[in-house]
């Protein structure tokens, strides 16, 4: 058995609230193996004692689940009440609840008072707008505070929030909203984006002309005082002129049922229109409260920052750390700002104790060769987050190299889909190399080969067997459940299917091998595309690389793109010390068929790589729903390859 690269000292075992929580139910457990048994053998009782545990604001009632073998169909709490904004707002001292940088431009924060008044303002603004429970209120905003003022105003109402980040094209906005027929929608006046003003104007007038439900437009002072230059529409409103009429109060939080719609999320949408998919309130902040105080340890006092924009799940993730008494570090702009450093800056300045990105974000800083280890004081540090897509062996030698020796490095693992995980961290177990540390509490993930057999230490299909909290409501526009019983039962019949490939590890962790859909299939082996990058990007000149399989000769080849440092041009050197690389840290069948320089490499603007649409692309297959990637112009570089003819 492999060396853990970290290893939790008894000391800080017995503080962490793990801890606390397992001396708070009055059972013992031998290991994290047998407590996570319990939590899904008896997962009513499991999911009682977190709400108790967790002080969550509501009443529970007396039942804990109905149906508690459907899947879907199972209900967690269904006489519980409860409002989420309450939870998150349940103080209201002078501490600070968030600090905002948006890039080096614009520094502010907020108290936990100064939060609560400003949400008492717009809740009361909302309404009087005729905003009421179950109405939609959209937000194309950058991660800053206004956007979380008007999420929490929406749900203190009981209102759904939807969002997507200012960067989304005309197309990719109205896919969403215009599902969703929002009553207001909030709106900067641009953002930053790398030291520029990035001004958004003609895109908020063609996207406004294409929402007919929306009753009013809330444009937020971000880069200018609030306004728009060259947008006119009758319904708009600068966010300080619909918030003057009213002063600071009491919030009338409305309790709502445990599955009263929260959220409403979309899929990637890189195959077709995105699925709105709706999560409850009461399993959000359950499953939520769970991950930050079980897994990543978040303690009173704590402060929280995870680099992600408004169109992520993980904002949703981020801003429920309020629930837990920590404070939101919020940032919005180039993760590589200020010379590269901007993060590590922030996270210096702000003595941030809990740091969450993307392995991309992590690969791209190795090679950018910063070592905040270095050049930071990052001694309040504990934990680092990881997730987006897998992160590599090499990433876990990078972060104790050059970040910090003495943490807990946690690669996560879920969706939109869940608005969590489904694999994470903790807090108590050690950290091996490329690695999930553990599957989530209360959440019976297996992995099941072709026949829909349990297995271990093999690749296969990630599943959950029994029902969770935070499974979606619903899909908007789905009044039958086809769309969503087949976006997840369709597999196996009464077990959801998540669609990630990944393997259960002989220390009971978690390797993810890419999506399910783009696992490739030459002679009939099955091999994730995480296996190829990880042994890629260990090549100097590679700076990201995507793999999909090409139909050929009545059966599949594997075709690798690359993007190379600027300057360098594939030659056959370079092609064969890829191919060297690949055959020995995977194995021969791991070695594409083509490699092929590419000058960029698309992108959903999560920051996703979307092998599928490129696989369309070199299929001359139509790709849907352009408005869901960052750069859809990517796409041209793959198009009629002449070298794929042969």
């Amino acid at each position: 058995m492999s060396a853990p690269l970290w290893q939790p000292s008894a000391e800080h075992i017995q503080s962490t609230r793990l801890s606390a929580f397992i001396r708070h139910t009055r059972r013992e457990f031998a290991d994290y193996q047998a407590l996570h048994r319990w939590s899904v053998e008896d997962s009513e009782a499991f999911w009682q004692e977190v709400w108790q545990f967790t002080g969550v604001i509501g009443d529970m009632g007396s039942e804990r689940l109905r149906q508690p073998t459907a899947m879907p169909g199972a209900e967690w709490f269904p006489q519980a009440k409860l409002n989420f904004a309450e939870n998150l707002l349940r103080r209201r001292d002078e501490r600070q609840a968030l600090v905002f940088w948006g890039e080096d431009q614009c520094k502010t924060q907020l108290s936990y008072a100064e939060l609560y008044a400003a949400v008492s303002r717009l809740a009361q603004a909302l309404r009087a707008q005729g905003v009421g429970v179950g109405d939609r209120v959209a937000g194309m905003m950058p991660n800053m505070p206004a956007t979380l003022v008007a999420m929490l105003a929406s749900s203190a109402i009981g209102a759904i929030w939807s969002s997507c980040s200012p960067d989304f094209g005309v197309d990719g906005a109205l896919d969403r909203f215009g599902q969703v027929e929002p009553k207001v929608w909030f709106v900067p006046d641009g953002y930053w984006y790398n030291g520029k003003k990035i001004d958004i104007a003609s895109k908020v007038s063609a996207i406004a002309a294409g929402l007919p439900t929306v009753s009013r437009i809330i444009t937020v002072p971000y880069i200018h005082d609030g306004t728009l230059a060259g947008f006119s529409d009758e319904r708009a409103q600068n966010w300080d002129d619909f918030l003057a009429p009213y002063p600071a109060g009491e919030i009338e939080f409305v309790r709502l049922p445990f599955n009263h719609p929260l959220y409403i999320l979309f899929s990637s949408g890189t195959t077709g229109k995105p699925k709105c998919i709706v999560h409850g309130a009461g399993g959000t902040l359950l499953q939520h409260v769970k991950e930050h105080q079980l897994h990543a340890d978040v303690r009173e006092g704590d402060r929280l920052f995870y680099f992600t924009t408004c169109g992520w799940m993980m904002w949703n993730w981020l801003v429920s750390g309020l629930a837990s008494d920590a404070t939101l570090l919020l940032y919005d702009g180039s993760p590589f700002a200020a010379g590269g450093n901007v993060l590590w800056d922030y996270a210096q300045a702000e003595h941030c104790t809990h740091f969450g990105t993307s392995a991309k974000y992590l690969d791209a800083a190795a090679k950018m060769g910063l070592k905040p280890a270095q050049t930071h004081d990052l001694s309040a540090l504990r934990a680092i987050f990881s997730t987006g897509s897998p992160l590599v062996a090499e990433g876990f030698d990078y972060v104790y190299r050059d970040i910090k020796a003495d943490l807990n490095l946690a690669s996560i693992s879920g969706g939109t889909d869940i608005v969590s995980c489904f694999a994470l961290g903790c807090a108590n177990l050690p950290v091996y190399r490329g690695e999930l540390q553990c599957r989530g509490l209360g959440m019976a993930v297996d992995i099941f080969n072709e026949q829909g057999q349990p297995i271990r230490q093999e690749k296969g299909e990630l599943v959950c067997t029994k029902p969770f909290p935070s499974m979606p409501v619903a899909f908007w526009n789905d009044p039958t459940g086809e769309k969503y019983r087949s976006a997840y039962f369709g597999r196996f019949a009464n077990i959801w299917c998540h669609g990630d490939f990944a393997e259960l590890t002989e220390h009971d962790g978690m390797i993810i091998y890419g999506r399910s859909d783009a696992v490739l299939n030459p002679g009939g082996v099955r091999i994730g595309t995480a296996e190829i990058y990880r042994q890629v990007e260990q090549v100097h000149e590679v700076l990201e690389s995507l793999a999909c399989g090409q139909r050929w000769e009545g059966d599949e080849r594997v075709v690798l793109f690359v993007k190379l440092r600027e300057g360098i041009a594939l030659d056959d050197s370079i092609s064969q010390r890829i191919k060297q690389q690949i055959r020995e840290g995977a194995s021969p069948r791991h070695v594409p068929a083509k490699i092929l320089q590419v000058v960029d490499i698309p992108k959903t603007i999560s920051g996703k790589i979307v092998e599928l649409a490129v696989k369309n692309v070199i299929h001359n297959e139509p790709v849907h729903n352009l408005g869901a990637l960052a750069n859809p112009e990517a796409l041209a570089h793959f198009r009629d390859r002449a070298e794929l003819q042969n």
